[in-house]
């Protein structure tokens, strides 16, 4: 493809949907990483507040365009730095629509419906199975694709959808000689961050599950508080659960030999977890603060905010326009 040609770095496309603020899984797991890739030299990266994801479940159109922006200024917050990155909101380039609708044409609704992820949403949301829905990994292919990107930063549960991509990819090099790159996925540092209750990872969805990035320090005592543990003493210490999530949290924030030390104690004197958690809340505010301060920072100019969207937009259909052109007029549409 003649937009290929002009590519001289790989590219890297991530997104997030406008759920909820972002939290420290989201933090550590993700956005620690895009910083990372932003400062290479030989990448070029992408990131969106996906609103059109948003949408496939249910959710405020009242509170949409706010929660999208939320999702925005949380990453330049965090470090996402427009002048290295291309940052924006998924609708404003409605590019990735009309792709979408192009990719549909070369999967079955059979396929899609028997992705795993498919069947959750459906168990989640039982009166809410929507066409949006069951074409939510075509979307995402058309978000990867698009740009031509290489390198997808997602977790394992993505898999399958990146793998969706793929397919779609080699369908559309071997039927209309289009040269899409075959997207990989890879994991930052620290992809996996502990939920608070105990159970699986930090999520948006699981209700006191996460810690946000704009949580003040007692808010963040109260939910380390309602973490679950045990009597605090025992001879081996715990694999999974509570405790075994909390002692993560330790590592995560204050060290590999404070959870070491907090696991001595827990094998021999007895583990006081009402200390553990008081300087783990310490430790944890003290990596928020800065983030926090420039997102006050952030919400004191609109209009700079809304100049990064503005113009990572024009950026992203730059793109966009020059790849879908190629495509219509490869699968023989007026373009």
């Amino acid at each position: 493809m003649q937009n290929e040609l002009k590519q001289t770095k790989k590219r890297v496309f991530s997104g997030t949907r406008a759920t909820g603020r972002l939290h420290l899984g989201n933090y550590l797991g993700a956005v620690k990483g895009y910083i990372e890739l932003q400062n290479r030299e030989d990448l070029e990266c992408i990131y969106m507040a996906v609103d059109l994801h948003t949408i496939t479940t249910p959710y405020d159109q009242k509170t949409l365009k706010q929660a999208t922006r939320d999702i925005i200024m949380d990453y330049l917050a965090a470090g996402l730095d427009p002048e290295k990155s291309i940052i924006t909101v998924q609708s404003l380039v409605p590019e990735h629509v009309y792709l979408a609708y192009l990719f549909s044409s070369v999967v079955s609704v059979a396929q899609m419906s028997h992705l795993p992820t498919f069947k959750d949403k459906v168990k989640q949301h039982p009166d809410n199975v929507t066409m949006a829905l069951l074409n939510y990994p075509v979307l995402m292919a058309a978000d990867i694709l698009l740009y031509n990107t290489n390198l997808v930063p997602a977790g394992l549960d993505q898999e399958p959808h990146l793998e969706i991509a793929r397919e779609i990819a080699r369908k559309f090099n071997t039927r209309f000689g289009t040269n899409f790159p075959l997207p990989k996925r890879f994991e930052t540092k620290g992809t996996y961050v502990p939920s608070l209750t105990g159970e699986g990872k930090m999520s948006k969805s699981v209700s006191g599950s996460s810690i946000e990035l704009m949580d003040d320090l007692d808010t963040i005592k109260k939910k380390l508080a309602k973490v679950p543990t045990d009597g605090g003493r025992g001879e081996k210490v715990p694999a999974t659960g509570g405790v075994a999530n909390l002692l993560k949290m330790v590592e995560l924030f204050q060290g590999e030999a404070k959870r070491q030390e907090a696991e001595t104690a827990y094998v021999n004197n007895g583990l006081r977890y009402g200390d553990l958690k008081a300087s783990l809340a310490e430790a944890i505010f003290a990596e928020l603060q800065p983030i926090q301060a420039r997102r006050k920072e952030l919400e004191k100019n609109p209009d700079y905010v809304e100049r990064v969207i503005t113009d990572g937009a024009r950026k992203a259909r730059e793109i966009a326009k020059a790849t879908l052109t190629e495509i219509m007029e490869k699968v023989g549409l007026s373009s």
